[in-house]
């Protein structure tokens, strides 16, 4: 039972301003070496206060859509009570409740049983902190 749970940290860059970045590639690689043809779990996780992940359509507009909803939703404005960092900024932490700060997955045969059009997304909005970690952990 050593390779019951492996585990691996990715160091993302997200840039300066919000985003959905695709995790998918990157949770398939590090399957194809932990999970090595098994089933069970795979627990995707962001050790920060002030982003999520989602698991949602990428590249037909999906992703913007969730970005403008977020705005809409948790405005950039000074209404917040926590505000160090940049205007507005008390909305990244208040983000987690509505994108949570992780996702546990099925993995079928060593690969994540995704739908047709789903893939796992860090989204970031705190364009204060450009450097980001996501834990994979694989359980099987």
């Amino acid at each position: 039972m050593s390779n019951a749970f492996t585990t691996h940290v990715l160091n993302i860059s997200t840039g300066s301003g919000e985003t959905v970045y695709d995790l998918t590639r990157d949770c398939s690689a590090f399957l194809a070496e932990a999970a090595a043809g098994r089933d069970g779990l795979l627990n995707v996780f962001v050790p920060h206060a002030t982003a999520g992940i989602a698991i949602i359509e990428t590249g037909a507009g999906s992703d913007d859509d969730l970005l403008a909803a977020l705005q809409d939703l948790l405005p950039a404005d000074d209404r917040w009570r926590h505000r160090h960092g940049s205007p507005g900024h008390g909305r990244d932490h208040v983000l987690p409740a509505f994108v949570p700060p992780h996702a546990t997955l099925p993995v079928t045969n060593g690969t994540l049983a995704l739908g047709t059009w789903q893939s796992v997304c860090l989204v970031d909005t705190n364009g204060d902190n450009p450097q980001r970690q996501v834990r994979l952990s694989f359980l099987g």
